[in-house]
């Protein structure tokens, strides 16, 4: 074969536009039109399909990707016309006003972000069942924070009702999957909520949220990493640092890196590989956690549950906003939408499944362990393992060791299959350079993403202890939450071309109703120990404006395969919860909160805006024409390097609204 240098450029044009007509559908006159112009169109502006050479070794995408063989070049990380030269640069610069109205009043698609799958150039394998998903979702939520948390919080802040405070964050938790199972089904990418909040709320909220996302999951890794250090350490009978190199004030911890590397190798080599061992791991965890409930129960003392809320109400609700964090995970699982082999059954059993078993798992837990011991008694560090020691079966810490560390092994291990998928989206989006988009053709794995995410995490975990940033880990998860919600009362009420003005706005009002009252009713709550003239301001204010949207506001959207149950009242209440919690985190996160937003501000409005603009701009087809009319299709209507790349042209999803 000839290299990709053999012929001119128009040539190889109108040879590929010509060989790739015959699966398109369109009309004969738009072929006869497009074979006999096509010479005369700019390529960049007409349509985006990748030209494959055999001399090359690889695949040039004109909207990012370029690989050839193992090498990679610029166009790899910034192949977008505003970094193509400095000038260009400077004059996307200062179009950025411009720019950023546009990305933030212009929403994605459904189909388009099932149609930006084909910029990762290989498509992922459908191998995942409801079962599956069950298992990654149990191994994703329950691991070493059940053994940690529940004894701090039960000493310090609860008592033994900490149980209620396992319901009340567990409640939270569950309210959020049930928002999350209707986009996952709908809109089964690998993105997770970033693709769903890109379609509803917009390409800057997404970004927000995605960065959050990515951040929390590196931390969160990394911390994991480092406990898995310790808990091997007390099971080899030695101090938990013992395993650690102390250098000039830091615990540098080669075994982390270890443990995360051995991760990176099974993520990326296959996702149902990941998942059996998960499976084999999640089954060990569980058979450990019956074991600790029983042996507990043996040696309990009902007499240690009295008092039951020494801290009172303030001290419940505390701490289930730190025991919020035991539920972080689950929405790894969304991101495997991609994979499963038939989203609409097997993503609402598998969530929902995961998140059940896991609260019932946490609340047993709790009630055991106050059972044991007297509150003020419960280690704060080791809390299982000491009280087995206090009632006589010092044995059975080894088995609490073991299990921890099954736990934390199967967290690392859906972590890393979780971020690197919510990476692989983004990039295709380009808002984060699209050589992370990269699927393998052989694993059908996110082999890029996967190893950059994983590598982050690693060297946060060599040098860092991290325990100052555990309260900003459910900020994000809140957060996030929070939008979700908010995106599914949007999805169902508001559709542009469908939804009058009227409704639109009544809309805008009842959710700016929602969201200030669960602001005020969390402020008040940290600000006012005792009062309660507040909550009978801000809790009616919330019911009606639920009310409001429930009775005068028609839905404009029904669900295709699965819809959330009681809508708006089930996300107006996780709308609620997740602003509550919110409002029981210390100054200090929400500063470091603060801090890390602006970077991504930073980062967006010098980089990412403008790839993700010019993406998104090379995507549109500005004059179709389509039964004698000329149509503006934006975003996502016709942008596929697949054989339906024609397919939305003129349907009814092509709108001019600069909503859409």
């Amino acid at each position: 074969m000839f290299g990709r240098k053999a012929f001119p450029a128009s040539t190889r044009k109108r040879a590929l536009v010509l060989t790739l007509l015959p699966s398109f559908p369109l009309q004969h006159s738009h072929r006869s039109q497009l074979t006999s112009d096509i010479s005369g169109f700019e390529y960049s502006n007409f349509l985006e399909i990748s030209f494959l050479t055999e001399m090359g070794g690889g695949i040039e995408d004109r909207a990012g990707i370029r690989r050839r063989g193992c090498a990679c070049s610029k166009d790899d990380f910034l192949p977008e016309e505003s970094f193509k030269s400095l000038g260009n640069y400077v004059r996307a610069l200062k179009a950025t006003p411009a720019r950023l109205k546009d990305r933030v009043l212009t929403r994605s698609l459904d189909q388009a972000e099932l149609e930006v799958k084909a910029r990762s150039q290989h498509q992922m394998k459908k191998t995942l069942s409801w079962w599956d998903l069950i298992w990654f979702g149990m191994g994703a939520v329950i691991g070493a924070g059940i053994f940690v948390l529940t004894g701090y919080e039960a000493r310090f802040d609860a008592g033994p009702a900490v149980v209620l405070s396992y319901v009340v964050s567990g409640v939270s938790a569950l309210l959020s999957v049930f928002c999350y199972t209707e986009f996952a089904v709908e809109i089964p990418v690998a993105g997770g909520s970033f693709a769903y909040l890109r379609v509803e709320l917009g390409d800057f909220v997404a970004f927000i949220a995605a960065g959050n996302i990515l951040l929390e999951y590196v931390i969160a890794g990394a911390a994991v990493a480092r406990s898995w250090t310790s808990y091997f350490a007390t099971l080899c009978n030695h101090q938990p640092d013992d395993f650690r190199i102390t250098s000039n004030g830091y615990h540098l911890d080669p075994i982390a890196v270890g443990v995360i590397v051995i991760i990176c190798v099974i993520a990326v080599l296959s996702t149902k590989g990941s998942s059996r061992l998960n499976y084999i791991a999640s089954i060990v965890h569980l058979l450990v956690i019956l074991f600790i409930i029983i042996a507990g129960l043996v040696k309990a003392d009902t007499k240690n549950y009295t008092p039951f809320t020494p801290f009172g109400a303030r001290g419940i609700f505390k701490a289930s906003a730190v025991l919020f964090f035991a539920y972080v995970g689950f929405d790894a699982v969304s991101t495997m939408a991609e994979e499963t082999k038939n989203p609409a059954r097997d993503i609402p059993i598998g969530l929902v499944g995961s998140m059940v078993i896991t609260t019932l798992a946490y609340c047993l837990l709790a009630i055991t362990l106050c059972l044991m011991q007297p509150y003020e008694a419960i280690d704060k560090d080791a809390p299982f393992s000491v009280a087995f020691e206090a009632v006589g079966w010092g044995w059975a810490k080894y088995i609490v060791a073991a299990g921890a560390l099954k736990g934390m092994t199967s967290v690392l291990l859906v972590g890393a299959v979780g971020q690197a998928r919510y990476l692989t989206h983004i990039a295709r989006t380009h808002m984060m350079p699209p050589w992370f988009a990269h699927v393998d053709a052989k694993t059908g794995t996110p082999i890029n993403a996967t190893i950059v995410m994983l590598a982050a995490t690693a060297v946060i975990a060599f040098f860092t202890k991290l325990d100052v940033l555990a309260n900003l880990l459910s900020i994000s998860t809140l957060f996030i939450f929070m939008l979700v919600a908010v995106a599914l009362l949007v999805r169902r009420y508001y559709v542009s071309g469908v939804t009058t003005t009227v409704n639109r706005n009544k809309l805008i009002a009842c959710l700016v109703l929602i969201l200030t009252s669960s602001i005020a009713t969390a402020t008040y709550w940290g600000v006012s120990e005792k009062g309660w003239i507040g909550y009978c301001i801000t809790g009616p204010i919330w019911l009606l404006a639920t009310v409001a949207l429930a009775f005068f506001v028609p839905q404009a959207r029904e669900p295709k395969l699965w819809g959330v149950p009681l809508v708006p009242w089930l996300p107006s209440a996780s709308i609620a919860i997740n602003i509550f919690l919110l409002g029981s985190i210390d100054r200090d996160s929400f500063v470091r909160f603060a801090i890390w937003t602006a970077f991504l501000l930073v980062y967006y409005f010098f980089v990412g805006l403008h790839a993700s603009y010019d993406t998104a701009k090379g995507y549109e087809v500005n004059r179709i024409q389509d039964g004698g009319q000329w149509r503006k299709v934006e975003e996502g209507d016709v942008t596929s390097r697949t054989k339906s790349g024609f397919d939305n042209v003129g349907s009814k999803n092509a709108s001019t609204d600069p909503t859409t």
